[in-house]
């Protein structure tokens, strides 16, 4: 995205004002503990403070959040950015046009040391389904410019819409081309699923052959050490393309607080977790363009919720971690009585009535739930013994049984589920008896690989993998690394499955792996499209074997 300069920044925001009547911008000077634009450079503010990016988010018909956090030093130890311990008036002007000429909106937010000078502007009023770009000022220094949409008004289906949904971005594992392939896909909206930053210390968590990155900083425990990390991650410049190109709607897992944490309760014990999870939380916020609504409160956060894409689609965006039973049986793979249990949830009661509230009420073309682990069921194993993972929805099977009833009653028209967490991209049917693949099909799962998390995996021929011989509603497999990107109809939903052949090396090109049709009031995925395996990215069959594909989603260092 283009970065223009203070002098036009100026002067397109004048220009309006005096043509348009756009209400000139807040006197900062009349708030003693406010820097002035005027007295940044001369109090210290010498350099950039944009080195994290611009970000847009939660959008609806009427408007979208924008973000930005000050910090002319990211990477500081002490997870304030090198900005001094006052707060600063930072101008913002949202833009018809992306040369920035047509200024329809502006205004002036306080950027506070208590959120790490991060900003949030909630914009209302603007005009339903169509592009907006925007930036920031702060003294001499603007922003680079974002992209942001509304969404279509709720009575219209609006033209169609390209969404692309990716999770699991480890740092220390590669590099974030990826991301800037995304962006270069131009989508109009974005989700990501959960770890978009690790909190291991450097080292900790590795791939064969070593990292290629390294992470600053000790593992995240503390305020300043969650901040850290998030600017860390957000000065990737590829990050920050994806951010720029277009709103995203975000939800975490683990890693953005630490490893399988579940409630209160965290892997291993710990005397501190709670006001770990207070400061995760609190950091999450201020690195996110997220509304008021999840402005954290000590230990709990308000993630979950619903955005509309008019009668296109409904986005259920969940939360599975803070409110999750603790997983069962040690939190491993063996057969578990745990799993089965009625009393255990994976989403807590208050989360599933809502979502089973929005099913009833839904009149949209397609309900989309937007969250964090494998929701089919996922046999490891041949034999009469079920063994599956405890973290993902095989191990609260009560809770699948629930929701996916639900959405039947209701009668739900076309109900998918996006997925992340387990580095590979899968699709596959759902069921209400995964036991009897006789049975009739009800909705839609695709899971997206990582952007790097596990280094570069490889190619692999999904018609040799076992899991799919094993689960016969599973229906594709890929180890690559890489994102999803969907383009939602009245007719249709098509879910192309991109690779890249390496993340170990930066600038890698992405191309379709396959492609997958949902059609309107068929539940399930069909295979349009699959590209030959590629012998030169696939290091061997053994990639191929269950125990291999179970070590690797295991993630634990």
């Amino acid at each position: 995205m283009s970065r223009l300069t203070r002098r036009s920044f100026l002067v397109t925001g004048i220009a309006v004002g005096a043509v348009a009547g756009v209400p000139a911008m807040a006197n900062a000077g009349s708030d003693p503990t406010l820097e002035s634009a005027a007295s940044l450079t001369s109090r210290g503010l010498q350099t950039d403070p944009f080195t994290l990016g611009v970000a847009s988010g939660d959008p609806d018909a009427n408007g979208f959040v924008i973000w930005t956090r000050l910090a002319p030093q990211p990477l500081a130890e002490d997870g304030l950015g090198g900005m001094p311990g006052r707060r600063f008036s930072v101008d913002w002007q949202v833009y018809g046009d992306e040369s920035g000429r047509h200024v329809v909106r502006r205004g002036v937010a306080q950027a506070a040391p208590e959120w790490g000078h991060s900003v949030h502007v909630e914009l209302n009023g603007l005009s339903a389904d169509r592009d907006y770009w925007y930036r920031f000022k702060v003294g001499h220094y603007v922003s680079p410019m974002g992209r942001a949409r509304t969404a279509p008004h709720a009575s219209s289906y609006g033209s169609g819409l390209a969404m692309a949904f990716v999770s699991c971005a480890q740092y220390e594992h590669g590099y974030f081309t990826a991301y800037g392939r995304l962006a270069e896909e131009h989508p109009d909206l974005i989700l990501h699923l959960g770890d978009y930053q690790y909190e291991y210390r450097r080292d900790t968590y590795t791939i064969p052959g070593g990292n290629i990155r390294h992470h600053e900083g000790p593992e995240t425990e503390s305020l300043a050490n969650y901040r850290q990390r998030h600017a860390q991650y957000k000065t990737d410049p590829d990050l920050q393309a994806a951010h720029a190109a277009a709103p995203w709607l975000v939800v975490w897992d683990d890693h953005e607080l630490d490893n399988n944490w579940a409630d209160e309760v965290p892997e291993a014990p710990q005397p501190n977790f709670l006001a770990r999870r207070e400061a995760a939380f609190r950091a999450y916020y201020e690195n996110m363009p997220l509304r008021r609504e999840s402005i954290p409160r000590g230990i709990d956060m308000q993630l979950y919720r619903r955005i509309q894409w008019g009668r296109m689609a409904n986005f259920h965006m969940l939360d599975t971690r803070q409110y999750r039973s603790d997983q069962g049986c040690g939190d491993g793979y063996d057969d578990c009585p745990e799993a089965v249990d009625p009393a255990r949830s994976i989403t807590g009661a208050e989360q599933e009535r809502w979502l089973l509230d929005g099913f009833r009420r839904s009149r949209a073309q397609w309900d989309i739930l937007g969250q964090q682990v494998f929701f089919a069921q996922r046999d490891n194993n041949a034999g009469p013994a079920k063994v599956t993972s405890q973290d993902a929805w095989d191990g609260y099977v009560a809770s699948r049984q629930r929701i996916t009833q639900g959405w039947v009653d209701a009668e739900v028209r076309n109900p998918v589920v996006l997925t992340g967490d387990v580095h590979a991209h899968w699709a596959s049917d759902l069921k209400l008896d995964y036991d009897d693949p006789t049975t009739r099909t009800v909705g839609s799962e695709l899971v997206a690989s990582s952007i790097t998390t596990g280094g570069d995996g490889a190619d692999s021929d999904p018609r040799t993998q076992p899991f799919l011989s094993i689960n016969p509603h599973l229906k594709f497999y890929n180890n690559q690394r890489g994102y999803v990107i969907t383009r939602i109809e009245r007719d249709q939903l098509t879910a192309d499955f991109k690779v890249l052949p390496k993340v170990t090396q930066a600038g890698a090109k992405a191309h379709t792996k396959a492609t997958f049709v949902i059609e309107d009031r068929v539940p399930g995925v069909q295979q349009t499209y699959l590209r030959p395996v590629d012998p030169s990215a696939a290091r061997t069959p053994e990639i191929d074997r269950i125990q291999e594909v179970v070590d690797l989603e295991t993630k634990r260092p």
